[in-house]
């Protein structure tokens, strides 16, 4: 699987059955090359027009499937969302 195809899926939190949005970014481990964190952008300020100061990070082995189009993970929310770095 490419960088590219998880782009192309949805986040969806098992816990609420929330959409968390698309993969955006990547955390990855460079000494072992391992994916450490998906990025999903967070929620938007104002109806989602003026951008975005939150994204969640939700690590790796929080996933629980890889599907075709969605990604389905178990998180708290208030745990996984964070500040952007940039």
């Amino acid at each position: 699987m490419r960088i590219y195809d998880l782009r192309q899926k949805e986040v969806i939190n098992d816990c609420d059955c929330k959409r968390l949005g698309f993969v955006s970014d990547l955390k990855v481990d460079l000494e072992n090359g391992c994916i450490t964190h998906i990025i999903v952008p967070g929620p938007g300020k104002i109806c989602g027009v003026l951008g975005r100061d939150l994204e969640f990070v939700i690590p790796f082995e929080c996933i629980r499937k890889i599907g075709h189009d969605i990604i389905i993970v178990a998180v708290r929310e208030e745990d996984v969302l964070v500040k952007c770095s940039y």
